[in-house]
């Protein structure tokens, strides 16, 4: 088996290139040839440059296309020649910074879903709308949702090791793919509902309900905030992505509710019916959407590419009794990674030795950001078969 490639991300075929030396990189960069024995320094692009290359092509798509790899380039680079010892730094800054962040997006969402519940029961009661039934169900499920969700992000922070020895991260995923289950499958019901009265025909309901449809708005706005809020920290905790996917959801609901509350009551009768129906159908799609997603990560997914090569370009660079890699596999264990490394070492290194910077390595790389468990085995040569798997 052959040691895994380590050069920088490839440019596009058409994408222009830009001379500058070894030396002038290093000065312009400030990183010095003992941190950057690659010199992967030398391909990062200025602001300049970029926005060059954006302009010189003909196609304003293809300018982006060449621009935006640039981009993630640079971005790549950066982390690379980040020491280990500040990507750990930098995620507990981050995660210290978003703290108070997350607990008000968690604790507001549920008390916020409280509250509306109530408000969105009484517009369906007192309307007798299906579009607004459709719009409360979903609501008296967002608590008990969240209660659920909360309860086993709780337990994955708090798992027993002796009970849960691989550590609790998959219960996060779980907590999630409950809650998308739960949100989807009250819609079910709602069709159910709709199909039979598009069945029955015109009944000579009310006309427009003004509290109900004002009851409804105020949700809606409330949606409106959340999402918003939510939208800004989504990306530092898998709870509140959950969130905001259930507030983005919410905001389609609850509009389309009242323009079909509305035009049931005002133009045709079918409408409202048949908005409970699109509305429900949406939602199914959506929340099936999340739930692909988050079996995916339960199943073991691939971590991106990016993280692969940051764990590869690290360990080679760890320490200089690592001669070689031999295979790196970074998968998801929920939203948690899992890194099984394989290094190579001279033959005649000491136990000792060997344990001692295998062991350092494994700690170093188990403290980097998304990582939950990490396992390095050490080698001598790199002709066997593939280890740790089972082959045919």
């Amino acid at each position: 088996m052959e040691s895994l490639p380590l050069e920088p991300i490839p440019a596009p075929s058409d994408a222009a290139t830009t001379s500058t030396t070894s030396n002038e990189s290093d000065r312009s960069s400030g990183v010095s040839n003992e941190a950057d024995p690659l010199l992967l320094a030398s391909r990062l692009q200025t602001p300049e440059d970029i926005q060059n290359l954006r302009q010189r092509k003909k196609k304003r798509k293809q300018g982006k296309v060449v621009g935006d790899f640039y981009e993630r380039q640079n971005k790549q680079i950066a982390a690379l020649l980040m020491t280990m010892d500040q990507h750990i730094e930098s995620a507990q800054e981050e995660e210290d910074t978003n703290r108070l962040a997350i607990k008000i997006a968690i604790y507001g969402s549920l008390v916020a879903n409280c509250v509306l519940a109530v408000l969105q029961i009484y517009a369906a009661v007192s309307s007798l709308s299906l579009s607004f039934f459709a719009t409360a169900m979903d609501a008296v499920f967002d608590p008990l949702a969240n209660l659920v969700l909360h309860y086993c992000h709780r337990m994955a922070l708090t798992a027993d090791p002796r009970r849960y020895p691989s550590g609790g991260s998959r219960l996060e995923t779980i907590g999630d793919i409950v809650y998308a289950s739960v949100m989807g499958s009250v819609s079910v019901v709602l069709i159910a509902f709709s199909l039979q009265e598009l069945a029955k025909g015109a009944t000579g309901k009310e006309g427009l309900h003004i509290p109900s449809v004002v009851a409804v708005a105020v949700a809606f706005v409330t949606k409106l905030v959340l999402f918003i809020y939510c939208f800004s920290v989504r990306s530092k905790n898998s709870q509140v992505r959950v969130l905001w996917e259930d507030h983005r959801n919410d905001l389609f609901v609850n509009g389309f509710g009242i323009l079909t509350s509305a035009a049931g009551a005002k133009l045709r009768w079918w409408i409202d019916p048949l908005g409970a129906l699109l509305i429900s159908a949406a939602l199914i799609i959506v929340w099936g959407r999340t739930l692909y997603r988050q079996f995916l990560l339960l199943a073991g997914v691939a971590a991106p590419i990016e993280f692969q090569q940051l764990v590869i370009y690290k360990a080679m660079m760890f320490a200089e009794g690592i001669k070689q890699i031999d295979s790196c596999t970074v998968y998801h264990a929920g939203p948690d990674y899992v890194v099984e490394l394989d290094i190579v070492m001279d033959a005649d290194t000491p136990l000792w030795k060997a344990h001692d910077l295998s062991q350092a390595l494994q700690d170093k790389i188990e403290q980097l950001p998304n990582v939950g468990r990490a396992y390095v085995h050490v080698d001598h040569e790199i002709s066997h078969k593939p280890e740790h798997r089972k082959t045919k």
